[in-house]
């Protein structure tokens, strides 16, 4: 179980929770709210360090948004950094998948001083991602009006539970390249229900702005990408794209996998983690 805290800072009260030891790491994402059974993604950080898996703005238990603006990705990272500074940790590294890589990159374009390292995954740079023929999302993609359906009835507060339970099903299998993989992940304790409001300011606000790529060139901060090689919300072709931008950075590829990595071949995922954490002891030592 992971252990809840609370932390009040110039910018409100936040919620997060934190497991494992050693050197300090935030995960979040922009539109999921964690709880204490943690999150399949964060698991594999707990084994190398001290992991703060934090609900942004607007979900769970964390200070509400009086302002649709204050769920930018922008302001998102001014929160993340009113945490750091109430912690009082001089940095940390942050690790983010899917919208939250997208996080990372952008945390890394504002505030590089406060990192020592990002791990963004299954993400991209730009929104350009959506229009990809490949992306879900995209209009020319054949699952594309389900998923507008499906988004817009779990942001509908009478949507009942099952029904919630249901869509979030069909969404989850559009991201898997194994169902028997995403079946053993849904009896496993996780975390991470879609915050509708936060969604909604993701898909019809945010996005439509998104573009890093021109500022990847400056972080000079180690940068360690991942991709799933049949990822259908961010394909691989965007992950490579953010390498192309930082000749600097190392980008590994899980071949049998969707938009979830870190599940589907979990042993490999976890083997990447340590191998990156060392990377970095080096890294520091010499």
């Amino acid at each position: 179980m992971w252990k809840q805290h609370f932390i009040e800072t110039e910018r409100g009260t936040f919620e997060y929770y934190t497991a494992g030891e050693g050197e300090p790491l935030a995960i979040t994402h922009s539109y999921m709210a964690f709880d204490e059974r943690g999150n399949l993604f964060a698991n594999p950080f707990t084994y190398y360090y001290k992991v703060y898996l934090i609900n942004v703005r607007g979900a769970g238990h964390s200070v509400k948004a009086k302002k649709d603006e204050q769920l930018s990705m922008k302001e998102t990272i001014k929160d993340l950094e009113a945490i750091r500074e109430a912690l009082e940790i001089k940095k940390w590294a942050f690790a983010g998948h899917s919208t939250g890589g997208m996080l990372a990159l952008q945390y890394a374009v504002d505030a590089p001083k406060a990192l020592n390292k990002i791990i963004p995954g299954c993400t991209a740079a730009s929104k350009e991602y959506a229009a990809h023929k490949d992306c879900i999302y995209s209009p020319d993609n054949e699952y594309f009006d389900r998923i507008i359906k499906i988004m817009e009835l779990l942001n509908n507060p009478e949507t009942v539970k099952e029904e919630r339970q249901k869509l979030g099903y069909e969404w989850d299998l559009m991201s898997y390249y194994s169902e028997k993989k995403l079946i053993e992940a849904r009896n496993r304790p996780n975390s991470g229900r879609t915050v509708g409001e936060n969604l909604d300011y993701f898909r019809k606000v945010e996005v439509k702005n998104y573009d890093v790529r021109d500022e990847l060139g400056n972080i000079a901060i180690p940068v360690y990408i991942f991709a799933g090689r049949y990822d259908s919300q961010c394909p691989v072709e965007f992950g490579i794209e953010i390498k192309k931008y930082m000749p600097h950075s190392k980008l590994t590829i899980f071949e049998n996998s969707n938009h979830n990595p870190f599940i589907e071949q979990e042993e490999d995922f976890k083997e990447f983690v340590k191998k990156l954490y060392r990377k970095y002891i080096i890294f520091k030592v010499f």
